[in-house]
């Protein structure tokens, strides 16, 4: 997929509005060879997404050895609306705590009491974090009213001509 069709997928309105959201999956091949999907939180700078964990978290060997993931961003509602990302990882280990990550959660709902207590609790928790920077290579939006998963248009493009539409 081009750069320019990619940038015109994610500077789209509803793509902005999934963008901001808390949370994300990334999927990734494990170390033992078999499909992970985990939620995480994210934040998108304009270019790329940025996630953050502790360096000893177990995804870290398995995206050294394959930075290659796929990201859902979506929602809850009907007809749900998503944005399907795939990209590759670069990890990036920093001392204390990566600004981005104060950002994420930042957006969760803690009374200003709560904010200082949990940021206080991860500043003596963590030496450092590992910020992991995906860049996208494909993406898609899904609404379900302009843009359908490829197999449903495909099914539509099917029924259009047997009717001859």
């Amino acid at each position: 997929m081009e750069q320019s069709q990619i940038t015109e997928i994610l500077t789209r309105p509803l793509s902005q509005e999934l963008l901001a959201r808390d949370l994300c999956r990334l999927a990734y091949v494990a170390k033992d060879g078999t499909p992970r999907s985990i939620p995480i939180a994210f934040t998108w700078n304009g270019t790329e997404i940025v996630l953050c964990t502790t360096k000893n978290a177990p995804k870290l060997h398995s995206l050294r050895q394959n930075p290659a993931v796929a990201l859902t961003i979506d929602t809850e509602v009907h007809p749900p609306k998503i944005l399907l990302i795939r990209g590759r990882v670069e990890l990036d280990v920093v001392d204390g705590i990566p600004e981005e990550y104060l950002q994420i959660n930042g957006s969760y709902e803690m009374s200003p009491e709560q904010r200082v207590a949990w940021e206080a609790e991860i500043r003596s928790l963590y030496d450092g974090m590992v910020r992991i920077v995906v860049t996208p290579t494909w993406a898609k939006l899904i609404d379900f009213e302009t843009t359908l998963p490829s197999a449903i248009e495909e099914l539509a493009r099917q029924r259009a001509e047997r009717q001859g539409v």
